[in-house]
């Protein structure tokens, strides 16, 4: 089942001295339920504006968003809140954690604008979250006295606190060490999983993506997809290349 769908987006933003700066052109991607997604690309290269326009938080300058088999053209800003709220979990990469607040607080978060049961039984399903991601003894430790790799998982937790159908993470392990940027991405990968969930991450970090299942690359507004072992083998070679000289 189709999730959401990218029908040749484009986007632009006007610059302050009147000239037009193309950011995405003709992006056409339909993300599946359960689908692992890794989207490559240089910095500037487009990357967290595709995410923004994946997670509703944007609106194309050309083409087509449709979510859950429905157009977003023309949707009020608060139907498209919804949506997004319900559907949709963000990873960011510098975490964006509310600072003087605890961890169980954090996650409880986004439960607060929850209905129903949800609502009233945050604290208790904020508390099972944390303690998936390995926090449950962190629960009342502010983002200031955890490390970075737990203030990940916080972060994570909050993303998944709601169930979302999509999980966007956005370099999820560029802030952390090589271990725990690899417990991170086992984890979000084992909830995707366990839920059903679709999981995209940007990334410019090869090793990284290839713990999807579909990869893309994003280069110059345009978005294909690749052969990831031919871009480690390219990326071993210019390695190789750097490191004798260029001397055959």
């Amino acid at each position: 089942m189709t999730l959401i769908e990218l029908r040749d987006v484009s986007k632009h933003v006007v610059l302050p001295d009147d000239s037009r700066l193309d950011i995405l052109s003709g992006v056409s991607i339909a993300i599946e339920t359960g689908d692992h997604v890794a989207i490559v690309g240089r910095s500037g290269s487009g990357k967290t504006t595709l995410l923004n326009l994946l997670g509703l938080l944007d609106a194309p300058s050309g083409g087509e968003i449709v979510f859950e088999g429905r157009s977003t053209a023309g949707l009020r800003p608060g139907r498209l809140d919804r949506m997004r709220g319900r559907g949709v979990g963000f990873v960011f990469q510098q975490f964006n954690l509310l600072p003087g607040r605890s961890a169980l607080e954090n996650v409880m978060m986004p439960l607060g604008y929850a209905s129903g049961s949800a609502f009233w039984n945050r604290r208790r399903l904020a508390s099972e979250m944390l303690e998936r991601v390995g926090l449950g003894h962190r629960l009342e430790q502010r983002p200031e006295r955890l490390s970075g790799g737990e203030q990940q998982r916080v972060a994570i937790a909050r993303a998944l606190v709601r169930r979302p159908v999509l999980i966007l993470a956005d370099e999820p392990t560029g802030a952390l060490d090589v271990d725990t940027g690899a417990a991170v991405m086992r984890l979000l990968d084992d909830v995707a999983s366990e839920t059903g969930a679709a999981l995209v991450m940007i990334t410019h970090d090869l090793h990284v993506a290839s713990l999807a299942r579909r990869h893309y690359r994003l280069e110059q507004g345009m978005l294909a997809p690749i052969d990831l072992a031919a871009a480690f083998a390219r990326s071993t070679l210019a390695v190789d290349d750097a490191a004798t000289g260029g001397a055959s």
